[in-house]
């Protein structure tokens, strides 16, 4: 199972997460790319730290919008948002490059993750775009999204994500953050739902409905209070349940 964390979120003289410690935690690295969130020098020493840690990269793509941290929607048509796709790739694999590392995935972040879900026309303009910059490039998505759908038929090797942490809807959909108890904060009843998505590739929903899953990847938040806790103890559960951690790509 791989475990994969948005890192590399500080710009200029504000700091956001605990990157060293995260670091030694997780199999993937999502590096944000310098539009949501992110400078050059955060990505050089994100990128510098997965190198020496044998930790993946992955490019964390979002809109552009560091003041909104890329957490609102834009209607972007298609050559807007697959010319700011090909920018952060660009930036973020020059960056690795230079310390030895490359990009390895992709991931979306925020507002476009959740575009991307079902906006088709969204997940053309990425995929489009990833594929024009590196045909085949892995995908880190979520279930039965269109990105998913559409980087399939591309050809491009797609991997699933779950969250241990998260509400899930008896449809298998996320309940979204605006609604209460949608993030679990009770760290046992996390790493006990951690186990069995690795283990037995399901979680429970609200209502009690077993929702299958099987996850390639696990996500671990990485800026919220009490993060680093929470994801050392997933890694210790997973670790104790016998689950080997490695990286997907």
């Amino acid at each position: 199972m791989d475990l994969n964390a948005d890192v590399g979120q500080s710009f200029g003289s504000w700091t956001a997460g605990g990157d060293p410690a995260m670091f030694q935690l997780i199999t993937s690295a999502n590096v944000a790319c310098g539009l949501h969130a992110g400078d050059p020098v955060t990505m050089l020493d994100s990128c510098r730290a997965a190198y020496e840690l044998d930790v993946t990269v992955g490019a964390h793509l979002g809109y552009r919008d560091l003041a909104g941290y890329g957490q609102r929607a834009l209607g972007m048509g298609f050559d807007e948002l697959f010319g700011d796709v090909l920018y952060q790739l660009g930036a973020l694999d020059g960056v690795a490059h230079a310390v030895g590392a490359s990009v390895d995935y992709v991931k979306a972040h925020g507002a476009l993750y959740d575009a991307l879900i079902s906006d088709a026309d969204q997940a053309s303009a990425v995929v489009a775009a990833v594929n024009a910059y590196d045909p085949g490039l892995p995908i880190l998505g979520f279930p039965g999204s269109e990105l998913v759908k559409q980087a399939k038929e591309a050809g491009n090797p797609v991997f699933i994500e779950a969250f241990a942490d998260r509400a899930y809807l008896a449809d298998g959909s996320l309940v979204p953050l605006s609604e209460e108890d949608a993030v679990l904060h009770d760290i046992d009843v996390v790493v006990e739902r951690a186990v069995r998505l690795a283990t037995q590739g399901e979680v429970i929903a609200m209502d009690g409905t077993v929702v299958k899953v099987r996850p390639d990847s696990l996500r671990l938040q990485g800026g919220s209070p009490g993060a680093l806790e929470m994801a050392a103890r997933i890694r210790a559960g997973l670790e104790a349940a016998g689950v080997e951690l490695e990286a997907f790509a």
